[in-house]
């Protein structure tokens, strides 16, 4: 028996009335859970949740965890009457001080204490109840007798008069207490289905909140791969941009020096040539002939590009040949003279072949990071039901065509086939993509892709019987490939229930293998491709499944 200090603390503190269905925050504070959740969808454009009592903040939308010490509490009080004292109900002929009742007299209409019970009369028609603050309202408005039955027409409760004189006459009556559990028992009913439908809708509300969980760390990984790959791009590229200067600089450097050394060995041959140039000037201002003739080793002062020719010269020089020291080496010129002599090639700059090398390791780390961000998966491909045959069932998620007998009604549309054939919701334009598909229990199929203008009426709209579709097909358990009404019988028979198509859309080729081990090839076709192609599904019976398609490469979007 509460008490009713212990109600007050049952109020929600939002709408001011006992808690329904209770529900606690972190924080410790509880709240209806309706209550709750108005306040919080409130908060959501706000992006900052807090709680209505103490409020303390968090960036999350706060869980809600159902507070079951409160539920059954609450279930208690809503089925445990107050006692007269909390409500307030005291003896009415106690008049000197409020002593509580224990009982309510409906024919006097009053409320008696323990001491005046045991002196109340205790004839039949003074029937006694719980004290009650309203007896009035047990009584006919009309006769003032007791409300002893229920009237099953008016649905209305009466007293003796009215069902045996009054309005009532002539109506089904049920006693008060059989009126009663026949009512109990139908809000029983209503109370198990609402309760039933509450816990489906908490399941489902915590099925949410998973899934938001789910895209959330998802999210989160996927945000942290990026990040950890762009790390990893940004460090390579760092490396290599380190590698590619330390090369130009040592190359830089490598050049420099050999200049240096060619510039200061030309220097050297300029000061020489000065030399000899202002010697030969000095003989040729001389005015005595015989000082000019006479002066020694005038070979010495000619040009060395011009003692070339002087290996077969006359016979002052000829025998110069096999001279001595002095003379001898100039067959092939002095050190001066080949330094002199060598050809001086333009600087082309740093090796571009070396540069160029270690730039290919640029191109691996742009490969890798397309490959990361295209490279994918399994992917869904799913059948398009708006072009589904009416004698082909498409299963909920759009993945498995069955061939039935049953026909399937669905309306008759310009996109539908008019035989046992579905398309594929998506087209391809370009790349290079894979997809499997599984066959079960089904002895007449065929599978490949096709163009979306495609004949849609007739068997001329059959894949592979017509040129706009390319297909791998199965009639008596004999194998064959078809495109445009052209049939090529495979030579052996297919044992697995796999199979793959491969399409390189680029290079216009479209390939099937068995999925058997080791993989099988069994035919490509060849083709220029001038519209987007949609895998296609053809089934008598049993069924084909499609298991996903995976992007070998990628260059511009897919239809």
């Amino acid at each position: 028996m509460a008490s009713a200090a212990v109600r007050d603390e049952l109020l929600c503190s939002i709408c001011l009335s006992t808690y329904a269905d209770p529900v606690m925050l972190r924080c410790g504070h509880n709240f209806c859970r309706v209550c709750i959740h108005r306040v919080l969808d409130t908060q959501d454009e706000a992006g900052v949740y807090s709680c209505p009592e103490c409020r303390e903040e968090s960036q999350e939308r706060p869980a809600l965890m159902r507070c079951l010490a409160l539920c059954n509490i609450m279930e208690n009080l809503l089925i445990t009457p107050p006692t007269q004292t909390e409500a307030g109900i005291f003896c009415t002929y106690c008049v000197d001080s409020p002593v509580p009742a224990a009982k309510s007299c409906l024919l006097c209409e009053a409320s008696l204490c323990e001491k005046h019970l045991r002196v109340h009369s205790k004839s039949a028609e003074h029937v006694l109840c719980e004290p009650s603050a309203n007896l009035g309202s047990r009584k006919c408005s009309v006769h003032k007798e007791l409300l002893k039955y229920f009237c099953t027409k008016d649905s209305i409760c009466i007293c003796v008069s009215c069902s045996l004189a009054g309005e009532h006459r002539g109506h089904r009556v049920e006693m008060l207490d059989e009126a009663s559990e026949k009512k109990k028992e139908k809000l029983r009913n209503v109370l198990q289905k609402l309760t039933t439908r509450r816990e489906e809708t908490e399941d489902r509300v915590r099925s949410l909140e998973e899934r938001r969980r789910k895209a959330q760390e998802n999210a989160a990984g996927e945000a942290e791969r990026v990040t950890a790959l762009c790390r990893d791009i940004r460090r390579r590229l760092d490396d290599l941009e380190k590698r590619v200067l330390s090369e130009i600089s040592r190359q830089e450097k490598e050049e420099s020096l050999l200049v240096s050394a060619l510039m200061k060995k030309l220097e050297i041959q300029k000061d020489e040539l000065s030399r000899k140039m202002r010697h030969m000037e000095e003989l040729c201002n001389m005015t005595d002939p015989l000082t000019v003739l006479q002066e020694p080793d005038t070979r010495d002062l000619c040009d060395p590009e011009d003692m070339g020719g002087h290996d077969g010269g006359d016979g002052n020089t000829g025998g110069h040949d096999g001279g001595d020291g002095d003379t001898g080496g100039h067959d092939g010129g002095d050190g001066d003279t080949r330094g002199h002599g060598e050809p001086l090639h333009d600087v082309d700059g740093p090796d571009v072949a070396v540069i160029s090398d270690t730039l290919h390791t640029l191109c691996d780390i742009v490969t890798d990071i397309r490959r990361g961000i295209y490279v994918e998966g399994p992917a869904d491909i799913l059948l398009d039901v708006n072009t589904a045959g009416n004698y082909i069932r498409i299963s909920d998620d759009l993945k498995t065509a069955t061939g039935t007998q049953e026909n399937q009604k669905r309306p008759e549309t310009a996109e539908r086939f008019q035989i046992h054939q579905v398309m594929s919701r998506r087209g391809f334009s370009s790349g290079r993509h894979y997809w499997d598909v599984e066959i079960s229990r089904s002895v007449g199929w065929g599978v490949g892709m096709c163009y979306p203008s495609i004949d849609r009426r007739g068997q001329q709209s059959s894949i592979g019987c017509n040129n706009k579709s390319w297909c791998l097909w199965r009639c008596d358990n004999q194998y064959s490939v078809r495109h445009d009404r052209k049939e090529i019988r495979l030579p052996h028979i297919i044992s697995s229930n796999r199979v793959r198509i491969y399409l390189d859309y680029g290079a216009g080729r479209l390939s099937f293998y068995e999925l058997c081990d080791p993989i099988r090839h069994l035919h490509t076709f060849t083709a220029s491709f001038s519209e987007p192609l949609h895998a296609v599904l053809r089934v008598y019976d049993g069924s084909i499944t499609t298991l996903g398609e995976t992007i070998i490469e990628t260059d511009q979007r897919q239809d």
